[in-house]
């Protein structure tokens, strides 16, 4: 697990990257610097990666980053998107979860 710290406007998120091959390249072109999108609850910016889903999942948890390689996107879960079901998040299609973001989560719901 390598930590990382997330920027969003004024607000500082500390977050961990997992061991997957993705997050490990991932980390390799920090720091990076982008316009994010919303989608619901969801977070998520075109990052200069490019790989296949690891161990692709539609399943994810509040405070999941993810790395969906359909839009080669760093993406942040933070509540419901559009395609939820339930009070989890849900992605587009399936992603790779790449680590967790810590703190009030809450805050980005302010955005």
């Amino acid at each position: 697990m390598k930590p990382i710290k997330i920027f969003i406007n004024d607000i500082e998120f500390g977050a961990v990257l997992n061991d997957t091959k993705t997050a490990e390249e991932i980390y390799k072109i920090l720091p990076i610097e982008a316009e994010g999108n919303f989608w619901g609850n969801e977070i998520y910016f075109e990052i200069p990666v490019m790989m296949p889903n690891e161990k692709p999942t539609e399943e994810v948890e509040v405070g999941d980053l993810g790395y969906w390689p359909i839009g080669k996107s760093f993406c942040i879960f933070y509540g419901r998107t559009p395609v939820s079901t339930t009070d989890k998040p849900k992605p587009a299609s399936a992603v790779t979860i790449i680590g967790k973001i810590k703190g009030n989560l809450e805050e980005l719901k302010k955005l």
